[in-house]
This record gives structure tokens, sequence and C-alpha cells, in this order.
């Protein structure tokens, strides 16, 4: 086998590093997506044997403590906070994650020195996640517990290095020694299997996420995502925070408005205030910002967290017995 770790009760789980340290099943982490990952996508995809993550990025500290108290009634299994260091309130993020004793937090967009002692301290699961083999290395000196390397390929905010998932796993797993997570154009099992053998011990999927009635977009914006063809999303604003995006009418007057050498400030103007929420939360599917990654050309269905757990579990576990059969 290529990869660390092995199969356990009639390759019903796994045992490596990863399982260990978040006490679950699968070494899956349902990524923490801003307007997509409520409380209801968390504990399905924790109680199906993976790690589930609420996405803190685009909730007020009131509405962030909400659905921690009702994740914490769902499920009686692992799971964890996105925490965007961007946001702006973040200290009231952290206050509350400590106060409910949240086992795990992945924090993200910012330096990880900044809060993962505190959170260590506080007995916290910290993992980081990084788009650059030489980032991973600074969040190993940081003192986190695993970090996440996410390709080019993701949605969401990306990473100006533009480096793909393929490369930038074996670079990261060169570079350091904790554990490992891929993420970026993860979808299936197969693809699961292929970041393990280039070194990571798990994977962190968002956009096959996106497409389950848990998550917490609209339905118009997952609809959209199922419709998406190879070539439908492109990485842009990339002289504010780089985003990957599905190419409506926003986009297009965003790739407008770049051609003709907008400032960050002018871009600043026409991304406005709330765009995010208008595309993917509230559905407005022209002037919204549609975040998703690549790989969402391959997503057909809207199907339920824990089948699509279930599916890229039983994927992987073909794919690792017959790597070559298709």
């Amino acid at each position: 086998m290529l990869f660390e770790g092995k199969f356990t009760d009639q390759n019903q789980s796994f045992d490596n590093r990863i399982t260990k340290l978040f006490g679950i099943r699968y070494p899956m982490v349902q990524a923490g997506m801003i307007w997509n990952s409520g409380w209801k996508l968390a504990a399905a995809v924790s109680n199906a044997g993976g790690l589930g993550l609420i996405g803190a990025g685009s909730m007020y500290p009131d509405v962030l403590l909400d659905h921690v108290r009702k994740c914490k009634e769902a499920t009686g299994k692992p799971f964890g906070v996105n925490l965007p260091m961007l946001y702006p309130d973040i200290d009231k993020h952290v206050e509350t994650i400590i106060k409910e004793k949240v086992p795990i937090v992945f924090t993200s967009a910012g330096n990880p020195k900044t809060w993962t002692a505190k959170l260590k301290d506080n007995g916290i699961v910290v993992v980081h996640v990084v788009s650059s083999a030489k980032f991973a290395r600074k969040c190993q000196d940081a003192g986190v517990d695993a970090v996440v390397a996410e390709g080019f390929e993701a949605g969401g905010h990306n990473g100006r290095e533009e480096t793909t998932t393929m490369c930038l796993i074996p670079a990261a797993r060169e570079a350091i020694t904790i554990p490992l997570i891929a993420a970026g154009g993860i979808a299936t099992g197969r693809a699961m299997y292929a970041a393990m053998a280039l070194g990571a011990e798990g994977v962190q999927i968002g956009s096959r996420f996106v497409c389950t009635p848990e998550a917490s977009g609209h339905p118009a914006f997952k609809e959209s995502v199922v419709q998406t063809q190879e070539g439908d999303t492109q990485l842009s604003l990339k002289k504010l925070t780089p985003v990957r995006l599905i190419k409506n009418d926003f986009f297009k007057r965003v790739a407008e408005a770049e051609s003709a050498g907008a400032d960050v400030t002018q871009l600043q103007e026409l991304l406005g205030r709330a765009r995010a929420k208008k595309g993917m939360f509230e559905g407005d599917m022209v002037e919204g910002e549609l975040e998703i990654g690549q790989v969402s050309s391959m997503i057909r269905a809207i199907m339920p967290a824990a089948d699509v757990v279930g599916e890229i579990w039983s994927d992987f576990v073909n794919a690792a017995t017959n790597p070559f059969r298709y």
C-alpha cells in the first residue's frame, strides 16, 4: 500500500494519524465553507464517520454560538469550526469556541501563530490551511497539530501561488513531519486515494458537500453547481483575495475590470458588501459571488451528506484494492 495507515473492520474504517487525531472513522474532512457549512452539514458528516466543520467566516458571534450548540445536540461525534483569520470579530469567535469546548479548530487566511497557542492551551486540536510548502513549514513551527495543503483547484478563497494539488501535496509532505491533509479538486474516493498516495494522510472536501440537502447554501446555488461544466470556474480577484468563481454576470464584470487594469480600490467597490451572501445564500445567480471548485464539473447530483461520505469511502476502498481498474 502506498499510504501510511491501515484498514480495519473489513475496510469499514481506517487507522492513521488523522483518524486518531480527530477521533473519526474515515480520514475525510468536510470543509468549513462560508454560507454553506452550518451545523446541519457538520453534524451529518460527523455522524457518517468523517469530520464535519462549521464555517464561522459568514457568522456573527451569536450565530456561531447557536450553530455550535445545535451541532452538539445533533451529534455525539467530534466536529470542528473553520475560523478564517480575516474575520473582524475573531476574538469573539475564539471565546465561543473555548467556552463551548469545541474540540477541533481549522484556522485559515492568516498567521497560524496568532491563535494556535491559546487554542491549544485550552485543549483544542488546531489545524491550519495553506497553499504552499513554505507556509506548511511555518505552520509546523507555530505548533499546529496538522496542516491542510489546498491546491489551486479549490473553491472559495485560494492561494496566489496557483500550485495544483498534485504538485503541492508531495512538496508539503517533504517540508513537514506533522499530519498532512490534502484539499483542492477532491470529490471522489479515487481522488482521495491519489492524494494519499502522494503523501497526504487525509483529505478535506468542500464542493461535493455543497450539493447536499444539509448544506445551508441556497437551492439555486446547489443547482448551478450541478449544472457547471469543465471550464465554468476561474480564479478571480487576485489583487484582493483570490477566489474561484462560477462565470456568471458578476464574474464577467470583474474579469472586464481586471483586464482594464482596475486597482484594488476599484475592485473593492465592484465587489461591494455581502456579495457572497447574495449569491450562495440568497440565490442571486446573476449578481452574486458564486464560489466553487473546479471539481464541480464532476458533480451531477444533490444527495444526503451521509451518502456522499459512504460513496467516497467505498470508491476509496475500491481504488486502494484495484488502483488500475476504472
